[in-house]
């Protein structure tokens, strides 16, 4: 594993208590906003996980650039014990580093924050090139001006090998697994807290086969998030692609014990009224499989899936706890 930075990583105090995720970008492949993707989002893949203090981030995605909105505005940085804002301090893992993956990254707001730290993290790359020259090409002359010559955070990056164990923090540990994705992808099992969940998108399934390694990353999780771009009546048509169904995401799950599924990476065609149909398909082969929408927020270990969800009374935000 090799890594790059400014300066060394800072440690602070770690919470006993488990995750809690937000969604930020649920598509794949290119953003589709508009009227017919209001209620389910238009913005590609970015998960928020808050560990205790400790802020992962998997994917850079258009809906990065929300979340980093959000940092900036301070209220999601606030010392607890003061109220005062605080310099965003994140790491985040990156799937792959297709454009959908990753062009949130110039819009991330943080990184031209004096102060700011930022962690990039890949295993997917090695030996061909580094996390570092991938990401000079997305902000290098002629796709992005300045080359990140305005970046005035503190950014490292860091390549590791997908099958490596990761731990960036005291008390957070990153299982990881290679993907079946044109160029290569990786998977990951974020364990802190006493809650565990599977981040596992742009890998493509085998008819009649379950993958183990797919399996080892989600067995008895809290939260299954897995690439569902397609129906199973969809998916010949795309074969080849590197992306999965619902129907193999739901198969994956119960075999792997996962308390829940997260319908994740939807295709863009998919309008509001089609996942509203894949939700009611899938509740009815799985119950409590989720549909990921923008803002859809989630507290780590899960409770039953047929509790119902909470709604926040401050925006309206749905809670599942």
């Amino acid at each position: 594993m090799t890594g790059v930075s400014m300066t060394g990583i800072s440690t602070t105090g770690m919470s006993s208590a488990g995750m809690q995720v937000r969604f930020w970008g649920v598509r794949g492949s290119v953003t589709c906003p508009g009227p017919a993707t209001l209620r389910y989002g238009g913005n590609t893949a970015c998960l928020e996980v808050r560990c205790g203090d400790r802020l992962i981030i998997f994917d850079a995605g258009s809906g990065l650039r929300g979340l980093g909105l959000a940092l900036a505005a301070g209220g999601e940085t606030a010392v607890p014990a003061t109220g005062r804002p605080r310099p965003v301090d994140a790491d985040i893992f990156l799937s792959h580093c297709h454009l959908d993956h990753v062009w949130g990254l110039p819009f991330f707001q943080p990184a031209y924050e004096p102060g700011a730290r930022l962690r990039l993290w890949a295993g997917h790359l090695l030996p061909e090139m580094t996390l570092g020259e991938a990401i000079r090409r997305l902000v290098g002359h002629p796709l992005f001006p300045g080359g990140g010559d305005f970046f005035r955070a503190d950014i490292g990056f860091t390549d590791f090998r997908c099958g490596d164990t990761l731990t960036p923090h005291p008390g957070i540990v990153l299982a990881t697994a290679p993907l079946d994705h044109p160029g290569g992808g990786c998977g990951y099992r974020l364990e802190f807290g006493g809650a565990a969940l599977a981040y596992v998108t742009d890998t493509e399934h085998r008819a009649g086969a379950l993958d183990p390694a797919v399996l080892a990353l989600a067995a008895d999780v809290d939260l299954f998030v897995y690439d569902c771009t397609y129906t199973e009546a969809e998916y010949p048509a795309h074969a080849g692609r590197g992306h999965s169904t619902w129907q193999h995401g739901v198969r994956l799950a119960a075999a792997a014990g996962a308390k829940r599924l997260a319908i994740f990476h939807h295709d863009p065609s998919h309008d509001d009224p089609t996942l509203d149909r894949i939700a009611r398909e899938a509740e009815a082969m799985r119950p409590g499989t989720l549909v990921a929408a923008e803002g859809l927020t989630l507290r780590l270990p899960a409770a039953p899936a047929t509790r119902p969800a909470e709604i926040r009374e401050d925006d309206g935000t749905p809670w599942l706890v």
